[in-house]
């Protein structure tokens, strides 16, 4: 059964949003081991460029594998998934399960035929999201924004910090303002930390919508790929940063909000 499933796996993203991919692995299976990682030396992903990325995601994949020596990583991130998510499993010798924005589902939804996608402006253009649109998506119109503003309100808000409604109805704003905008009735939340956010979003759209995002579907694909391990004494909560972790205060809090207190971090040559 899902929730007996033993071994460790590593859950992997720039910021704090991968926490909310953590969450969902942990309700479906409660005796793994869940460890955290963020790049937060690099945060945030979304404003970096293709190459910059490329040449990083490798990199700290494979130092972060070898320190927390996980069954399974997660890259529980759009932007990196859809760019790097070969490159990744190419340099680490466990499954790596990668993070696609929910268009397939939200497809399916639509009862207007429009649907928004909400997402970093990386995942926006990536190629890989447009063939997700034409596979999966033809037959409805989809409207993207990407905002990376929405990324650091969402740590916002994450760490306590209060926004103003009216900074979440401007966030999204671009996306009803589009032609046919007034038709949307799902929305993609095409980044993890957005879901961090789901109550705000959804408190502050102008009309009724639904959202639905990846988690689910990347906890139930991490068990798949899941080795069969004997239950270990080793438990999971460890946190790895690739920066001071000092510097990353407001992070370091939400990540023991979440139960991960043991933080460690990564020290890069």
């Amino acid at each position: 059964m899902t929730e007996n499933k033993h071994g460790k796996v590593l859950v992997f993203d720039s910021g704090m949003g991968g926490l909310t991919v953590a969450r969902e692995i942990q309700a479906l299976a409660p005796a793994l081991s869940v460890d955290y990682a963020a790049d937060s030396g690099f945060f945030p992903y979304g404003d970096k460029s293709d190459d910059a990325l490329r040449e990083r995601l490798p990199y700290i994949a494979k130092k972060l594998a070898d320190a927390a020596r996980p069954d399974v990583f997660v890259i529980a991130c759009n932007t990196a998934s859809t760019l790097a998510l070969e490159d990744v499993r190419a340099v680490l010798d466990i499954p790596v399960v990668g993070t696609v924005p929910a268009i397939k589902p939200a497809a399916a939804l639509t009862q207007t035929g429009v649907i928004g996608l909400l997402a970093t402006p990386g995942t926006v253009r990536r190629a890989y999201t447009a063939k997700l649109i034409e596979d999966f998506a033809s037959q409805v119109r989809v409207i993207s924004h990407g905002s990376v503003e929405l990324v650091r309100m969402a740590e916002q808000t994450a760490s306590g910090e209060a926004l103003t409604m009216d900074a979440f109805r401007v966030a999204q704003a671009p996306l009803f303002e589009a032609e046919r905008g007034d038709e949307i009735d799902t929305i993609v939340l095409a980044c993890t930390h957005f879901p961090l956010i789901r109550g705000e979003l959804a408190a502050t759209v102008p009309h009724a919508v639904t959202f639905v995002d990846s988690g689910e579907a990347i906890a139930r694909q991490t068990m798949r790929v899941l080795p069969d391990r004997p239950a270990s004494a080793e438990r999971g909560g460890h946190v790895w940063l690739s920066s001071t972790p000092d510097h990353q205060k407001r992070l370091v809090e939400v990540c023991r909000r979440f139960g991960f207190m043991d933080v460690r971090e990564l020290k890069e040559e």
